[in-house]
C-alpha cells in the first residue's frame, strides 16, 4: 500500500517521521513524502536542524486517492505550516472524505483541527494542543496511543517521541484491517 507522509518543508520532528517510515517500508508498504513544495525538506531533532529528505510528491499534483493511509509526523512547526496551506489541508481532509486510515503523532492534530475533521472524535496529542482539540469538538485523552473509530475511518493518534512504538504498532495495526 502506498502510504503518503505529509510535511512541510521545515519543521517536521525526524524521528516522528523517519521511525512510522521504516515501520511501514518494513511491513512491505510504500512511504511516499509528500510536501508542499518540490526538492528537499529540513527534519528537525526538537529544536535543532536535522537530516533532510526529498520529496516525492507535491501536494498540490496528487490526491488521497492515490494512497491508502496517511502520516502526519508532529514538531511544533511542521503542523502549523500544513495548517495554513490549503491545499494540504484540503489533502488531510480528503483522506477522511474517502474513510482512509490517518495516524498523527504530537502537535500534528493542529493539521486535523485545520481541516474540521476532530469533531466528535477522541483523540491524544501533545498536552499543550489538548486545549485546541476540545475547541474544535474533539475529545482529548492522555494515552500513549489513541485508535478512534468515531466516524468513517480509523485516526491514530499519540502524544510524543516516546510513544513511537506504541504509535508505529498501532498505525500498521490499522493499515492491516483496512
Amino acid at each position: 500500500m502506498r502510504i503518503a507522509f505529509l510535511a512541510a518543508p521545515a519543521g517536521v520532528e525526524q524521528v516522528e517521521l523517519t521511525e512510522p517510515w521504516k515501520a511501514a517500508s518494513d511491513a512491505g508498504h510504500e512511504p511516499v513524502l509528500v510536501s508542499t513544495r518540490r526538492g528537499e525538506i529540513q527534519a528537525f531533532d526538537h529544536l535543532d536542524k536535522a537530516d533532510r529528505f526529498p520529496v516525492d510528491e507535491v501536494v498540490a499534483e496528487t490526491s488521497a486517492g492515490e494512497f491508502g493511509a496517511l502520516v502526519l509526523p508532529g514538531g511544533v512547526a511542521n503542523p502549523d505550516f500544513l495548517r495554513m496551506d490549503g491545499k494540504a489541508v484540503a489533502f488531510v481532509r480528503e483522506f477522511f472524505d474517502l474513510g482512509r486510515p490517518v495516524a498523527a503523532i504530537c502537535h500534528a492534530p493542529w493539521t486535523l483541527i485545520e481541516a474540521d475533521v476532530v469533531r466528535g472524535r477522541t483523540l491524544t496529542s501533545w498536552p499543550s494542543v489538548r486545549t485546541d482539540v476540545r475547541n474544535a469538538g474533539g475529545t482529548w485523552v492522555d494515552e500513549q496511543v489513541r485508535i478512534c473509530e468515531d466516524g468513517p475511518n480509523k485516526l491514530v493518534t499519540s502524544r510524543k517521541p516516546d510513544d513511537l512504538k506504541a504509535f508505529c504498532e498501532a498505525l500498521l495495526d490499522v493499515i492491516a484491517a483496512a
